[in-house]
C-alpha cells in the first residue's frame, strides 16, 4: 500500500476527501477550525510536490441543497490556512466542477460544494413515504445504491489519485469515503497524514499495547458503550467506569442513587459486565463517592457522599475526591491509556473537577512515558476546555469512527484503501 510520504504527487490531480464538518455560529463564522487545520499538512504535501487538489467534504446533515450548509462559508479559512486562493465549484457534480477540475494546474486547489447535497453520497433514499411498501423501499434502496456508485465514479473521474484524510467519516460507506476507491488502482489510492495518524494511534493502543493498559469510559448510558466495553474487557488491565454509567452499576449492586441518571433495564447487563471483568482478570474500577446536587444546574446546592448512599431528591453530577485519588493512582501507573467520556457534567464548571483530575493524571502518566489516546467528542471537549490537549499523546478527531474502531468493527473508509 502506498504511503503519503513515499508518494510523489508531481503532475497528479488528487481528489482528497477531508472532514471539514466544522461548527459555525449564527453568522456562519467558524467557531472551531481544528478539523480544517488537521488536514492542512496533507494538502500542503500534495501541492508542494507539484500536484493539484480537488477537495471534497460534507458540512452538517442537509436534506438537499441548503445554503446554510454551503462550504462557501469556510472557503476563506481554507485559503488562509493553505496560503493560496482556493477556487470553488458550486455543485460537486455539476458542469462547473467538471470544467474547473480539468483546468487545475500544479499547485492549485479547488473546493467542491457540499457532497451531502446529494442523497447519493450517503446512499440513503430521501423522500420515501413513511407508509411505503417493502417492495417500494427495496426498489428505492437499489436505485440509490446505483446513484451512489455513479456519483463515486464521476468524482473519481476528476482525478488521477485518491487520498482519504477524513477519519471522522471512515465508518461510513459513502460515495466519497469508500465507493470511490474502487475506481483507483492500489498504487493510486492512499491515506492522508491525519487518517494514517488516527489509524496508527488506535492500533498502537489496541494491538501494540504497552502494559498496564487502562481505559476510562465515561458517558451517560451503558447501552451506548456496551460493545466498546465488551471489546475492551478482552484487552485492558484496568477499566475505569465513570460518568452517568456509574449509577447504573451502583444501583445494580444494591446502592441508593437518589435521582441520578440510571438505565433500569440495564441492571442485569451491568452485573454481567462486572462478572466478565472478573472472569478476564480485569480490574474494574468504580466510583466510591460522588459530588451530588439538588438540581441539574451549575448553581445547585452540592455535597459529597458515598456513591451508594445518595439521598432522594439529589443526583450525582461528578465523582468525589476519594474517587479522584483512586482513578488517578490507576492512571498514573499505566503505560497505555484510552480516555473516552468525562466523569461528570463537565460543561458546568461546578462539576468539572473530576474530569480535570482525570485529565491531569493522564498528563502526568504521559510525561512519564505512557501513550495516551483521547477520543470521543466530550473527552476532546474536556482536554480543550482544560488546556491540556497538547499534553496528550494523541487526540482523535473522530467520534463515531473512533468508537467503532475501538469496538473492533471494520471501517469501510479504511478497508477501501488497504483491503482490511
Amino acid at each position: 500500500m502506498q504511503t503519503i510520504d513515499n508518494f510523489n504527487f508531481k503532475g497528479q490531480k488528487v481528489f482528497i476527501r477531508v472532514d471539514f464538518n466544522v461548527p459555525l455560529d449564527e453568522k456562519f463564522n467558524i467557531t472551531d477550525d481544528t478539523r480544517i487545520r488537521a488536514a492542512i499538512p496533507t494538502l500542503k504535501k500534495i501541492l508542494g510536490d507539484g500536484g493539484s487538489v480537488i477537495i471534497g467534504s460534507h458540512l452538517g446533515r442537509p436534506k438537499g441543497v441548503d445554503s446554510k450548509y454551503s462550504l462557501l462559508h469556510i472557503l476563506p479559512r481554507i485559503s488562509e490556512l493553505l496560503g493560496i486562493p482556493v477556487d470553488f465549484a458550486n455543485d460537486c457534480l455539476g458542469q462547473e466542477a467538471v470544467e474547473k477540475s480539468a483546468a487545475l494546474q500544479a499547485g492549485q486547489a479547488l473546493l467542491l460544494e457540499n457532497l451531502r447535497f446529494y442523497a447519493a453520497e450517503e446512499g440513503k433514499p430521501r423522500g420515501l413515504a413513511d407508509d411505503a411498501s417493502d417492495e417500494e423501499k427495496a426498489a428505492a434502496k437499489k436505485a440509490e445504491k446505483a446513484n451512489q456508485k455513479a456519483m463515486a465514479k464521476q468524482l473519481a473521474s476528476y482525478a488521477t489519485v485518491y487520498v482519504n484524510d477524513a477519519f471522522g467519516t471512515a465508518h461510513r460507506a459513502h460515495a466519497s469515503t469508500a465507493i470511490i476507491a474502487d475506481y483507483f488502482d492500489a498504487d493510486h489510492k492512499l491515506f492522508g497524514y491525519l487518517m494514517q495518524n488516527e489509524i496508527d494511534a488506535v492500533e498502537r493502543v489496541l494491538k501494540n499495547t504497552a502494559r498496564p493498559f487502562t481505559a476510562i469510559m465515561g458517558g451517560s448510558k451503558v447501552s451506548s458503550k456496551i460493545d466498546i466495553i465488551e471489546n475492551l474487557l478482552t484487552k485492558v488491565d484496568n477499566l475505569i467506569i465513570a460518568g452517568g454509567m456509574t449509577y447504573t452499576f451502583t444501583k445494580a449492586m444494591g446502592g441508593k442513587i437518589g435521582n441520578s441518571i440510571c438505565e433500569d433495564d440495564k441492571l442485569d447487563l451491568a452485573l454481567s459486565l462486572i462478572q466478565k471483568a472478573k472472569d478476564n482478570g480485569v480490574n474494574l474500577v468504580l466510583a466510591v463517592d460522588a459530588k451530588i446536587a439538588d438540581q441539574f444546574s451549575n448553581d445547585a446546592n452540592t455535597q459529597f457522599v458515598a456513591v451508594d448512599a445518595i439521598p432522594d431528591g439529589w443526583e450525582g453530577l461528578d465523582i468525589g475526591p476519594e474517587t479522584e485519588k483512586i482513578f488517578a493512582d490507576v492512571i498514573e501507573n499505566s503505560k497505555t491509556i484510552l480516555w473516552n467520556g468525562p466523569t461528570g457534567v463537565f460543561e458546568f464548571d461546578n462539576f468539572a473537577g473530576g474530569s480535570y483530575a482525570v485529565g491531569k493524571a493522564i498528563v502526568r502518566a504521559t510525561q512519564k512515558g505512557a501513550f495516551s489516546l483521547v477520543g470521543g467528542g466530550d473527552s476532546v471537549a474536556c482536554v480543550n476546555k482544560f488546556g491540556i490537549a497538547d499534553q496528550m499523546s494523541y487526540v482523535s478527531t473522530g467520534g463515531g469512527a473512533l468508537l467503532e474502531f475501538i469496538e473492533g468493527k471494520e471501517l469501510p473508509g479504511i478497508k477501501a484503501i488497504r483491503g482490511y
